[in-house]
């Protein structure tokens, strides 16, 4: 009866006891869970981002535009009542709208309208926004603009971004102004900003064209031919001519899901890197506390505690820290995943699920059972040993185990605490595995970050030209007077190539054609001039190099089924336009259907075609704010505008990702160093009569350090070795599939982002990672006292 109250008082005073060692199994419990929390989140995040957000949001599965003189908000408001319409189940609206167009940099119509809706509050049951920052509009002069996944405003310039800013409504002079108050998105981009209602009033008054915006949910809406008969139902239901636009949340899905294509299988694979990489540290660190008390299961099987009871002390035991450590890992990674909420949002574009209640509690549950079991293992072996041969065996290791390597590194001409520090490891060849694998995972999350990140940023420079213009020249300005007009294109090259400062320039403007084998219309990127210094990446081929050759983007050749090489006609106008293709470039954007040639190509077609905006490149050592100040007076009153490109523009996407990648590397690595932590502490307080010897004899704490160290110096370079390449391994496959989920091939400046130097230092990474881990120890058992350590056995 006294056995039971006995084993518990023992579980409570080990536990006590072993301050250290109870520390070292709650951190990296802690750690471990915390990760396996972030890392559970972060694959739910992935897993249907654009879903998850739209269920969340009760996004509108048809969004409609309705000419008000043709339909009133009477009739069309009867649309959305529940029953009325075959199909309907949830409507919101009628809102009013109004177009407007806000000036570019330096007041240059840009020509991008912008759809503004009068909305009193942000939810209405269907299409409900999501409030970002700032608040929403409650009187006239307000407006909350659009934000979709981290990319700022839509259609505004650079200088609209937060709140505060003030924005025109048309580039006319004296037009009206509207304060920004807020930031919202909604997951089916139905504006791109919301006023109060009686400001649409205010925006009609001055020349604003208006409208209705009703916005539907149906019964069955999952397929394009479903939502196409359900807008037709909804268009039979109105006047003929009422109904002016409509917009499926199924083509926004395909736009999304192109976007957080590039972002799933990364944060997928950080995930799975994170749960293994728990799964590991914490079955090491358990079943190594638990072999390593050896001896004082001999002690209690002395005093009576039968094997049961010496197992059920040990699990006890290894389950009252992490216990503890797994509730406040829970904590822990909670905090992590709303400090990484904004960044989930920015990459997925919807609202983050970190922190869901069912990780909180699966994974804590896990984690004990996971320390139950390898803490069970070696308490059975313990407790099946004898008393006499548990208490003969204690702590050291079997008989004669890693002797031929204290042989081999004795042979070598170095110092003795360095021999003895290289051999240590294969004493106990299972932990030291253990050390090894948590040092190789470190490395490899390390190396693959280091890639994604890179590769994070070359995709945005392979989209994006990375010779940039520093001039631009619109050839669509205004007058002082306010009145529009289009410079002429012929005299406004001429000015450009007569200025002192120009090294080279291109024109550029879109048309659109058909192609065969392509649904619909393709849209085609024009160029004159220098094409070069704009082009795209190159996956295959090359950049076009005269009229008759185009480069067009993967999809592209998947969706048409061509290839390199072939010929094909587009159709411009009725006009058959004969062209090669030439280059299959890196641009998923825009569905993967934008063809890229030379304005001569379709002049034919187009006989009157010329560029919208020139990109001036400039000559070494020319300053861009004078080249456009004297470009300017030279082209006076012609209308076209010069302006100086402010410079790099960073996509907060892509920020956002780098954020994400950096913090949750740091986390693995973390846990990678706390299983070092563990092996070297229960190695340190195994070995601490040896040490004592060892400094009777002479060695000094210095050399200590060097030893304790040294034990871990070769794990460090076994997992450098092993994991850069791993890393490396991971990322060029992990890339390829990410671009190939969104429709596109890889060029090879996204894929080759590693270079020697980066490389030779993440393989000193894993010595850094084994040596940080091995620090605290060292420090111990360099301030452990000679005679102490003589008696402690």
């Amino acid at each position: 009866m006294k056995a039971p109250r006995t084993t518990g008082r023992i579980r409570l005073s080990r536990a006590g006891r072993r301050r250290v060692q109870t520390l070292v199994v709650l951190l990296s419990v802690l750690m471990a869970v915390a990760s396996a929390v972030l890392a559970g989140s972060l694959l739910v995040n992935a897993s249907a981002p654009f879903d998850r957000a739209f269920a969340q949001q009760h996004g509108a599965q048809l969004t409609l535009q309705v000419d008000p003189a043709r339909a009133d908000a009477a009739r069309l408001a009867a649309t959305g009542r529940p029953g009325r319409l075959t199909g309907v189940t949830a409507a919101s609206g009628p809102y009013r709208t109004a177009q407007i167009d806000p000036p570019g940099p330096g007041g240059i119509d840009m020509h991008q309208t912008m759809t503004v809706v009068g909305r009193a509050t942000p939810t209405g049951g269907v299409d409900d926004l999501a409030l970002r920052s700032g608040h929403w509009a409650t009187a006239p002069g307000q407006i909350v603009l659009a934000v979709y996944s981290g990319q700022g405003a839509s259609n505004l310039p650079d200088n609209v971004n937060k709140p505060g800013d003030v924005i025109s409504v048309s580039p006319a002079p004296g037009s009206a102004k509207l304060t920004v108050v807020g930031f919202a998105s909604s997951v089916t981009g139905s504006a791109d900003g919301w006023v109060v209602p009686a400001e649409i009033d205010a925006l009609h008054s001055a020349g604003a064209p208006t409208g209705l915006q009703m916005l539907y949910r149906f019964r069955s809406a999952g397929t394009t031919a479903q939502v196409n008969a359900d807008r037709a139902a909804l268009t039979a239901a109105l006047p003929p001519g009422a109904v002016l636009g409509a917009q499926s949340y199924l083509d926004v899905k395909l736009a999304a899901d192109e976007n957080t294509a590039l972002f799933v299988p990364v944060m997928t694979a950080f995930g799975i890197l994170g749960l293994l990489m728990s799964v590991i540290i914490i079955a090491s660190v358990v079943s190594g506390a638990v072999s390593a008390q050896t001896r004082r299961i001999g002690t209690l099987k002395a005093i009576g505690l039968s094997p049961g009871q010496v197992v059920r002390v040990y699990l006890v035991q290894a389950l009252i820290p992490s216990a503890v450590g797994a509730v406040l890992g829970a904590v822990v990674g909670d905090l992590l995943g709303a400090a990484l909420a904004g960044d989930s949002e920015a990459v997925y574009g919807g609202s983050s699920a970190a922190g869901a209640w069912w990780i909180d509690l699966a994974v804590p549950a896990a984690a004990l059972v996971l320390v139950a079991l390898a803490a069970l293992l070696p308490a059975l072996r313990a407790g099946r040993l004898s008393t006499v041969e548990a208490l003969a065996l204690g702590r050291a290791p079997r008989s004669g185990r890693g002797q031929w390597a204290h042989r081999a590194a004795a042979r070598l001409p170095l110092p003795r605490a360095v021999t003895l520090g290289l051999a240590s490891p294969f004493t106990r060849p299972v932990r030291s595995a253990a050390l090894l694998a948590a040092v190789v995972f470190g490395t490899t999350a390390a190396t693959f970050a280091l890639g994604l990140t890179s590769s994070a940023s070359a995709v945005t420079t392979a989209r994006h030209p990375s010779q940039q213009a520093p001039v631009s020249v619109f050839l669509n300005g205004q007058t002082p007077d306010g009145k529009g007009f289009s410079a002429d294109p012929a005299s406004t090259l001429a000015t450009i190539e007569a200025q002192p400062g120009t090294a080279s320039y291109v024109g550029q403007t879109q048309s659109e054609v058909t192609v065969a084998g392509a649904a619909g219309t393709v849209q085609v990127r024009l160029y004159q001039g220098n094409s070069g210094s704009q082009a795209l990446a190159m996956i295959h081929g090359r950049w076009f190099g005269r009229p008759g050759e185009i480069v067009v983007p993967t999809h592209f050749l998947a969706s048409t089924g061509t290839r390199v090489g072939q010929r094909v006609t587009l159709v411009d106008r009725g006009v058959r336009v004969p062209v090669r293709i030439v280059g299959e470039d890196f641009d998923p954007g825009n569905a993967g259907l934008v063809i890229n040639a030379d304005l001569a190509t379709l002049i034919g077609a187009e006989p009157t075609a010329h560029p919208d905006i020139y990109s001036v490149m400039l000559k070494p050592g020319t300053s861009a704010a004078g080249y456009v100040a004297a470009l300017s007076r030279a082209l006076g009153s012609s209308g076209a505008q010069a302006v100086a490109d402010p410079g790099e523009h960073l996509n907060a996407t892509v920020i956002a990702f780098d954020a994400m990648a950096v913090l949750l590397t740091l986390i693995l690595v973390s846990v990678a160093g706390l299983g070092v932590l563990n092996s070297v502490v229960l190695d340190t307080r195994e070995r601490v009569h040896d040490l004592g010897v060892c400094k009777a004899v002479g060695m000094t704490p210095g050399q200590t350090v060097t030893q304790v160290l040294t034990s871990v110096a070769g794990a460090g370079v076994i997992a450098g070795v092993i994991g850069v390449p791993a890393g490396v391994a991971l990322h060029d496959y992990v890339i390829p599939l990410v671009l190939r989920t969104a429709g596109s091939g890889t060029p090879p400046q996204v894929q080759n982002v590693y270079g020697l130097p980066e490389l030779l230092l993440l393989g000193l990474g894993g010595v850094v990672i084994a040596a940080c881990g091995a620090l605290l120890p060292a420090g111990w058992a360099a301030k452990a006292r000679t005679a102490t350590a003589l008696r402690t056995e």
